[in-house]
């Protein structure tokens, strides 16, 4: 008789996230693979489309989609188009420093920050994003769509709103520095 899986061990299929450490020291993460069929004259043509994730683990996280006739030919594609779109978060030592919320298409994502020991409590391409970016104690809640696509763009959406305190203090001037 075998035994039940004990929670945090992984199941028969493994780690479920598709977490990999590249030569490069990047953290990329398979959101979604997608098989697409083009109808043609002589019959029907198969592509795999895959949307990556690609972070650092201090705050820099980006994601890209690639497009070919094999999975890791399009995994590939999209760790180098994920490269390309990096983009710098503010951070507050492990969470976000204030609750956002992202939107794109149908797609709401709202992000709060969480106290240490909290966790990343996010579902599916909202946890990829997060992990990749190194952020470890936040709360989420993704609104409207589950489309990966929308979702993703409305995470990035809600992270490119995110100032630090510095930046805040910025933007009012140097009258409030002193205030404060």
């Amino acid at each position: 008789m075998q035994r039940p899986m004990q929670r945090g061990q992984g199941g028969p299929r493994g780690d479920r996230r598709n977490e990999e450490r590249s030569e490069s020291g990047m953290i990329d993460k398979v959101v979604h693979i997608n098989r697409v069929t083009k109808v043609v004259k002589g019959g029907k043509n198969f592509s795999f489309s895959a949307l990556v994730v690609v972070g650092d683990g201090k705050g820099r996280v980006g994601y890209g989609s690639g497009k070919a006739k094999e999975v890791p030919a399009a995994i590939k594609k999209g760790i180098e188009i994920a490269k390309k779109n990096m983009i710098s978060i503010s951070m507050s030592g492990t969470t976000i420093p204030h609750a956002a919320v992202g939107h794109y298409g149908a797609g709401q994502v709202l992000l709060k920050p969480a106290s240490d020991g909290t966790g990343v409590i996010a579902g599916g391409p909202v946890r990829a994003i997060l992990e990749s970016a190194g952020i470890q104690n936040i709360l989420t809640k993704s609104l409207g769509t589950a489309n990966p696509h929308n979702v993703v763009k409305a995470t990035f959406d809600a992270l490119q709103q995110l100032r630090s305190e510095k930046q805040y203090l910025a933007l009012r001037g140097t009258e409030e520095e002193g205030a404060a």
